[in-house]
């Protein structure tokens, strides 16, 4: 049985969590002990750590015992949702090992309608949650934030650096698109950002983000499984000098992206990668997660898109084909039509919806293709 794979948490770690007050979030949880474990049948969120980080650039022991005394010491929302910690799946005898006891109980928590949160060691273990997805038969839209694109080379072993290269090209694959939201160029090549834009895949900028942290939104709104390194933190923030990182987000920003994959009703699991396993970087991940729960008690249900009744509807002209987009009138969020075809001759032809922003019609407005239209649609020709 796939959750044989979690090992319960440690009792004396249970007994400082049950001293908090019923006010505190460790009242909503239910917990993975040495004598129960969770019924998964009645739980929607479902914290999972994975003690693997012989594919990070620094191998460190894990203990996510810090980062679970400050996720439990928190004071919970207006959240209805059961939240169960089902403990830690142990490093394997081999890395290979590890992803397949993570692939396993992430595919059966996604199937379940559960929601993992997977807090790990290095950022390789993203491969595994990918993986996860094998046996749901979908296509997968992965985004990363992340410095680096992490197409590394792959010499031998997978890498928190090269995890992406094996996605892109290990059969079967499954990715439909890879977006990543906070890239620092000096990290990678520029054959790296060339194969970003020769893949059709979506990539902003660290200080793009920065400047209008809003954009982000619709990347979230389309996207199935997100995997955030810490490293996208500056170090000043996240508490992390082992690694020194001088530029990156703050809290508050890596907080907002943190919502944003949360409030998403596509977005099926969230890791978080590459900590050291500090006292003070726990506080941020306690604070990241946290931040993503708020957002999954604040879905709003309209994926996938439904009647079109409790929508306003836009054409804008152009030469070639008109573009229509759709507003929520409950959200005020906004979708552009893309023409996408079913069949690999090309000759049935339907339209799919894609998450874009205001600013993405206004462009259009002045005649100017949205990006992400243009991406979308080129790949679907493909």
């Amino acid at each position: 049985m796939e959750f044989d794979f979690l090992s319960p948490l440690d009792s004396d770690l249970i007994i400082d969590i049950k001293q908090l007050s019923s006010q505190h979030l460790s009242s909503k949880v239910v917990f993975h002990t040495e004598h129960d474990f969770p019924d998964v049948s009645k739980v929607r969120i479902a914290i999972v750590g994975v003690l693997e980080n012989r594919g990070g650039v620094e191998s460190t022991s894990i203990d996510l015992s810090y980062v679970r005394r400050e996720l439990y010491s928190l004071f919970p929302g207006n959240w209805s949702h059961t939240i169960a910690d089902l403990g830690d799946i142990l490093p394997g005898n081999s890395p290979e090992d590890t992803y397949y006891a993570v692939q396993k109980v992430v595919s059966r928590l996604i199937k379940n309608n559960v929601i993992p949160i997977v807090i790990g060691g290095s950022q390789d273990l993203t491969y595994a949650l990918y993986r996860g997805y094998d046996d749901l038969e979908q296509m997968v839209n992965l985004v990363a934030i992340d410095p680096k694109f992490d197409f590394g080379k792959q010499d031998g072993m997978v890498s928190s650096e090269s995890f992406l290269s094996k996605i892109v090209l290990e059969e079967p694959n499954n990715l439909f698109n890879y977006c990543n939201i906070g890239y620092q160029t000096y990290y990678n090549s520029q054959e790296e950002i060339d194969l970003i834009e020769k893949l059709y895949f979506d990539a902003y900028r660290l200080g793009e983000v920065c400047n209008s942290i809003s954009i982000a939104e619709p990347v979230f709104r389309d996207a199935d499984l997100v995997s955030l390194d810490l490293n996208s933190v500056k170090s000043s923030d996240s508490g992390n000098f082992n690694n020194f990182q001088p530029n990156g987000f703050n809290g508050k920003e890596i907080c907002a992206l943190s919502r944003y994959a949360g409030i998403s009703d596509k977005v099926s699991c969230l890791g978080i990668f590459n900590q050291m396993g500090t006292k003070q970087e726990s506080v941020l991940i306690a604070q990241i997660v946290w931040y993503f729960i708020e957002g999954v008690h604040y879905r709003s249900n309209e994926y996938p898109f439904g009647s079109k009744e409790n929508y306003s509807k836009y054409t804008v002209p152009f030469e070639e084909e008109d573009i229509v987009f759709f507003k929520s009138d409950k959200t005020e969020r906004w979708w552009i039509e893309i023409p996408f075809f079913t069949n690999s001759h090309n000759k049935l032809k339907k339209n799919t919806l894609l998450p874009c922003s205001h600013e993405d019609y206004l462009a259009a407005c002045n005649h100017e293709f949205p990006e992400r239209w243009w991406k979308a649609q080129r790949k679907s020709i493909l």
